[in-house]
């Protein structure tokens, strides 16, 4: 059964600069429903993977969800002002170049 993920997960989310927020700006992140690249259903299997990690250490397993997955990462980092750090960076940088009619779009978190 399909279960809400957090992209990038509220650990994660947490190193990036969400850990100075009060609660509750973490809590609107935890259910930004107003964005739909902010949470995406997910397998138990594919979350349990995934857990709280970026795109330097872990990507999607299949090949035509890369692309959206790098995009919607990108956008919900950008739309709540999370940093990014160089391992992560640098892992967004190399995966775009496969990705190039993708279109990151967002707009800053209230």
């Amino acid at each position: 059964m399909p279960r809400p993920s957090s992209r990038p997960s509220r650990a994660r989310a947490a190193r990036s600069g969400a850990s100075a927020w009060t609660a509750e700006r973490r809590q609107r992140y935890a259910n930004d429903l107003g964005f739909d690249r902010a949470l995406v259903a997910v397998t138990a299997k594919t979350n349990r993977a995934k857990a709280d990690r970026d795109p330097a250490e872990w990507m999607p397993p299949a090949a035509s969800a890369k692309c959206t997955y790098l995009a919607d990462w990108t956008a919900v980092k950008l739309r709540w002002k999370l940093a990014a750090d160089t391992e992560e960076t640098a892992a967004l940088t190399r995966y775009a170049a496969d990705c190039p009619t993708t279109t990151v779009s967002y707009e800053t978190a209230p």
